[in-house]
């Protein structure tokens, strides 16, 4: 097949018999290494063979750009120009895998007729004898792969082999010859005198690892991007202490020919003709950017995204600030930026329509990236742009594209002139693909965080009432586990010269649970208004939360305050039970008859209490969250609650009631939410 269209490598991918995924079974043309990323794919990855099979057809991508553009992952790993054909292998009864070829990227940007005739009969021939093979019930094994697809004979047979080496031994060029895998397999003195090691050593070793000061990420890189676009590479190197020498790799079907000539570097430069800057050898540096695409996995929220490409990838791209922009309601929105001292710049971005043609909305609205070298090239393009000069001279406008929509633009800007050469552009563009999805999965995870502390506070009190005779502090913190939003309330109804308290924990750390702790908060607060006593607002609020039919149960306690007599009336349902800090100091816990959980019998019935409460004493009313801990008995937590209760209880009660959350505050993980009603009787002024 390779041979037929004249392509370069390829594989042919097979699909596992029991799981979603293709495996790789027969590669030719590239050596392991380039494929190994790919050797087991998802039928749902977003890469050619498996688009190719999900849909039966034909994907073609004719060049790098493109390759970053539609397949990024492909493009951070192998960023260099070379064009793809994946098609399917199927019967119409049976979808066997898929195949893929590439060629150099010199060739035409489009898929010749001819080329589409052989590769699709090549794929059915494949498909039939599968078939076959599938029908005598025949094992199937991996080919160990062919890294040589075509083998071209030397003029002269063997006696002109060996008068081609005497004629290279000759040459005051350095000659070498590269096997597919990096391998020096043959070296003329010339080249090994340069390098300063004997060819002996060299033989059967890749350059950048026989040569020490070869021993650099880059220039294996040049060797990758010659042997996958076809193109001839250089690169100029410096062997100490003071030698530079000048790399050319000539790139074949069997190998690459390398030669080897004394340089010395530009004048003025930091760096040589044909060697790249450093931030440009650390943007194509395939390591690096594997690591930068991990850590953007790690990201939480939209200003971790913002924070990251600030400190990880704008330095990797050597540019001096950036901006990262979204959209909302029709207009631009700047989500984060880093490097601009004038915040006026960036200011003047934010609220924009995203009709207004700018750089920063068309690339936004159309998903194609835009490189302006120079301020004047800015200009001549969009005229109308608003605002003055930001101080910088280069610009990067990447779109960021996940799930196939633009979710914002990423503007890298340049302190001095900086041209963007294709490689460096399909690099710029791949990052940005995976900037994309970590701001997709950022902005969804700041709205469920706005829903959720939206919601959690519609839902409980924004203040507590002033009572007479009653001082009152509360503090709720969210689960950290979930949608950090819970069931856990507590409310203070004033109710005449009495006063009623109440505080509950609905099951669940979700919408339903944080919807049915509204309705339970809104039904107690009505029976009390009412004037029912408080065994009656349990029942009603049970028999309210089985009507309801939603299989969730919530415990609560309930208190009648009566400030005047200094007395208190509880019912408790499935409840952990209040404390009580006596004005002598001593800590009482009141565990006294209650009843069950609410929601789970109907005729349930939930027995009072009555206890004093003179001036001078505090109640603390909590939900198991502030003292149920993974590998802490419960009585030990308890106990522990109560000492902090007896040791700080005559603070004022809001210093109270932090010291009491301070430990499940500053917890890394909590896996219930929290909710803290404290009480203190006072005399009425």
């Amino acid at each position: 097949m390779l041979d037929d269209v004249h392509a370069h490598s390829g594989a042919v991918y097979l699909q596992a018999p029991d799981e979603p995924v293709l495996e790789m079974a027969v590669k030719a043309g590239l050596p392991r290494a380039f494929t190994a990323p790919w050797e087991r794919v998802g039928l749902s990855a977003p890469l050619p063979v498996a688009q190719a099979l999900r849909e039966l057809r034909l994907i073609w991508v004719n060049g790098e750009e493109q390759m970053a553009a539609r397949f990024p992952r492909i493009a951070v790993v192998l960023p260099y120009p070379f064009a793809l054909a994946a098609l399917p292998v199927a019967t119409p009864g049976t979808v066997y895998g898929a195949i893929y070829v590439t060629w150099p990227g010199s060739r035409p940007p489009e898929l010749a007729e001819w080329e589409l005739e052989r590769l699709t009969a090549a794929c059915e021939r494949l498909a039939w004898r599968l078939e076959r093979v599938d029908a005598g019930n025949l094992p199937l094994g991996p080919d160990p792969g062919r890294l040589t697809t075509r083998r071209t004979a030397l003029a002269g047979g063997t006696a002109g082999s060996a008068e081609a080496a005497r004629m290279a031994a000759r040459l005051p060029h350095g000659l070498c010859a590269l096997d597919l895998h990096g391998s020096i397999s043959y070296m003329n003195p010339a080249a090994a005198e340069m390098l300063g090691v004997p060819a002996g050593a060299l033989i059967g070793s890749p350059l950048w690892a026989a040569v020490p000061w070869l021993n650099d990420p880059m220039y294996e890189d040049r060797y990758r991007a010659a042997l996958i676009s076809g193109q001839v590479t250089s690169f100029v190197a410096l062997r100490p202490p003071g030698d530079w020498l000048s790399f050319r790799l000539y790139p074949g079907s069997d190998g690459l020919s390398v030669r080897i000539a004394r340089a010395r570097p530009l004048a003025g430069t930091g760096h040589t003709a044909g060697m790249p800057a450093r931030g440009t050898a650390r943007l194509v540096t395939i390591s690096h950017l594997l690591n930068l695409a991990t850590a953007l996995t790690e990201t939480v929220g939209v200003q971790d995204v913002v924070k990251l490409v600030a400190d990880q990838i704008a330095p990797a791209v050597g540019c001096k600030a950036l901006v990262i922009l979204g959209s909302h309601g029709g207009r631009l929105h700047v989500l984060g930026h880093r490097g601009y001292p004038d915040e006026y710049v960036i200011e003047r971005w934010h609220g924009v329509p995203l009709s207004e043609q700018i750089p920063g909305t068309h690339v936004l609205t159309t998903g194609v990236p835009a490189f302006f070298d120079s301020w004047q090239q800015l200009e001549r393009l969009y005229p109308k742009r608003q605002g003055t000069q930001d101080g910088m001279a280069s610009w990067a406008f990447l779109p960021l594209i996940a799930s196939g929509r633009p979710v914002g633009t990423c503007v890298l800007a340049y302190a001095e002139p900086h041209p963007f050469p294709a490689d460096e552009r399909a690099v710029l563009t791949s990052l940005c693909g995976l900037i994309a999805q970590a701001l997709e999965r950022a902005l969804l995870y700041d709205a469920k965080q706005q829903l959720a502390q939206g919601l959690q506070a519609a839902l409980l009190p924004h203040s507590l009432p002033s009572l007479p005779g009653i001082e009152a502090a509360a503090r709720y913190l969210p689960a950290t586990l979930g949608m950090e939003i819970g069931g856990d309330f507590y409310d203070l109804v004033p109710t005449g010269v009495r006063a009623a308290a109440v505080l509950g924990d609905v099951q669940g750390h979700n919408v339903t649970a944080a919807g049915l702790m509204g309705q339970i908060r809104t039904a107690v607060r009505a029976y009390t208004t009412v004037g029912q006593p408080p065994a009656a607002v349990m029942r009603s609020t049970n028999r309210l939360l089985i009507d309801l039919g939603v299989e969730l149960f919530a415990s609560c306690v309930y208190l009648r305050l009566d400030p005047g007599p200094g007395r208190v009336v509880m019912a408790r349902a499935g409840h952990p039970p209040p404390l009580l800090r006596r004005p002598d100091g001593q800590v009482r816990v009141l565990d006294l008859a209650g009843g069950p959980l609410l929601g789970i019998e109907a005729e349930a019935s939930y027995p009072t209490s009555e206890f004093a409460l003179p001036p001078g004493s505090v109640l603390a009313l909590y939900t198991d969250g502030l003292i149920e801990s993974p590998g802490v008995d419960i009585e030990d937590a308890l106990a522990e609650l109560g000492e902090l209760l007896a040791l700080y209880g005559d603070e004022p009660l809001e210093a109270l009631a932090d010291q009491l959350v301070r430990d499940t505050a500053t917890a890394v993980e909590r896996p219930d939410d929290v909710a803290l009603l404290l009480l203190r009787a006072v005399r009425p002024v």
